[in-house]
């Protein structure tokens, strides 16, 4: 794995430049960081702001398990990234699949918040501030979260295609990246909404 380091090898100071995939990356945390951080300070300016019902503490129920799991699943990618690089395939499989597994249960979770609101308590993007800023800031979220599971599942088949190798796992850490990002965004989120917030 290319890393930004540099070693004395035979007198001579070797430096070794960091993988395009992690500069590439990393330039994508910080352009994602900058919009999460506009919607983080409307939903903040807004809160509160709302003339006409619902309001947020009339609604929000704080998604404790399903946050859970989110928040595991980016102990089980590690994990799995790990396993690849001894190269165990196996339990990679098993600990990638699990993790598809609870980032679908998160989503799930998001589905299902999303349903009440909206059918039960009739709060839609249009209905007031409170729904346009909640909507935006969560579903730009749920948005990043799709396209890390699609990503995973990629991989996935990839695995069950007996097209993924041991080489390949430079590449996959690169992803996982992406997926430790979309669960510390979600930390954020998670606080600002059902936390400081309501």
């Amino acid at each position: 794995m290319s890393t930004f380091s540099a070693s004395l090898s035979n007198g001579n100071l070797e430096w070794r430049l960091p993988s395009r995939g992690r500069v590439g990356m990393y330039g994508l945390i910080a352009a994602e960081a900058a919009i999460f951080t506009i919607f983080v300070v409307a939903y903040l300016f807004y809160t509160g702001k709302s003339v006409t019902g619902p309001q947020p503490k009339d609604v929000l129920h704080a998604p404790i398990f399903y946050t859970v799991c989110l928040l595991v699943s980016s102990l089980t990618v590690h994990a799995a990234v790990r396993k690849l690089v001894a190269g165990d395939i196996a339990a990679f499989a098993r600990l990638w699949l699990l993790t598809i597994a609870l980032g679908g249960t998160f989503l799930y979770g998001t589905a299902r918040e999303w349903a009440h609101l909206i059918f039960d308590e009739g709060l839609t993007v249009s209905t007031n501030l409170f729904g346009t800023t909640y909507y935006s800031l969560v579903g730009l979220h749920t948005f990043h979260v799709m396209m890390g599971l699609l990503a995973l599942i990629v991989v996935a088949l990839f695995y069950f295609t007996a097209r993924l190798q041991r080489e390949h796992a430079e590449r996959l850490e690169v992803l996982s990246m992406y997926w430790h990002f979309v669960d510390v965004v979600w930390v954020v989120v998670f606080t600002v909404v059902y936390v400081v917030g309501v």
